[in-house]
């Protein structure tokens, strides 16, 4: 499947709770229902806002179908079993990774996991700010050198499969943010991800940067689609200058390089 195709079954806007009959694993879904609804996607209730609008996404690894109900005030329900599109996953080898960062001592574990769940506690924040309805934005202009859910072997060493899409650019490069919201999570020196800053677009909806050699947000700063939040580094575990562009709805990751407004290069 071309990454076009991709993209049109990854990213589907409905219209009064018409919902596409499928999407990609990776994929975003935008849709809307009449206002007052109720809203379960697997058995799970996600946030309508006062206009109808609720989203989801099919992770990864997601087979399908998703069950989605939706509850109209009247009482009138409806519901859509979506097909999950599956995708093939290639192989990405690094070479040249700090042995450290690839299989970290037992004390560097434990800090990599208690960073971890402050990035994660973060992503659990459910505003019901619609910043995502206006598109996305590339947060910089380069060569993908890494795509989203590509497995990844480090050194020769098989890890998880990769979380975001990394594009390359030189060091210092601005980095923009590519819809508006809230700095919910930014720290300078996490061990793995480096300069780290998690930008919450609203309903569950965030974008996180990673290897950033500067940042010029603090947390609880609300920023607009465009404007420079740091810039492009490799710090980290990183082997060269790039930016790490992640997309999550709360804990489950999305592919940002199919996201509305972010055609495929």
């Amino acid at each position: 499947m071309t990454a076009s195709l991709l993209a049109l079954a990854a990213c589907a806007v409905a219209q009064a709770a018409d919902l596409p009959t499928s999407l990609s694993q990776g994929g975003l879904v935008i849709a809307h229902a009449d206002p007052g609804s109720k809203v379960t996607v697997g058995g799970k209730l996600v946030r309508v806002g006062e206009d109808g609008t609720f989203v989801f996404g099919a992770g990864r690894d997601e087979v399908g179908p998703l069950v989605v109900v939706i509850r109209s005030a009247s009482g009138q329900s409806q519901t859509q079993r979506l097909f999950v599109t599956p995708r093939e996953w290639p192989v990405e080898r690094v070479e040249g990774v700090p042995a450290k960062t690839v299989n970290p001592p037992p004390e560097i574990a434990a800090r990599i996991k208690r960073e971890q769940a402050l990035v994660t506690a973060a992503r659990n924040r459910d505003d019901d700010r619609e910043d995502f309805t206006h598109g996305f934005i590339w947060p910089v202009q380069g060569r993908i050198s890494g795509r989203f859910g590509n497995q990844r072997i480090y050194n020769g060493d098989p890890k998880a499969p990769h979380s975001g899409m990394d594009i390359a650019v030189p060091q210092g490069t601005p980095v923009k943010a590519p819809a508006a919201g809230i700095v919910t999570f930014a720290a300078p020196d996490l061990y793995l991800t480096g300069g780290t800053i998690l930008l919450d677009h609203g309903f569950g909806l965030t974008s996180n940067f990673l290897h950033l050699s500067r940042l010029d947000v603090k947390v609880g700063q609300r920023v607009t689609q465009g404007q420079v939040i740091g810039a492009a580094g490799m710090t980290g575990r990183a082997t060269g200058p790039h930016v790490h562009w992640g997309f999550n709805w709360f804990g489950t990751r999305l592919d940002p390089l199919l996201l509305p407004g972010i055609a495929p290069p």
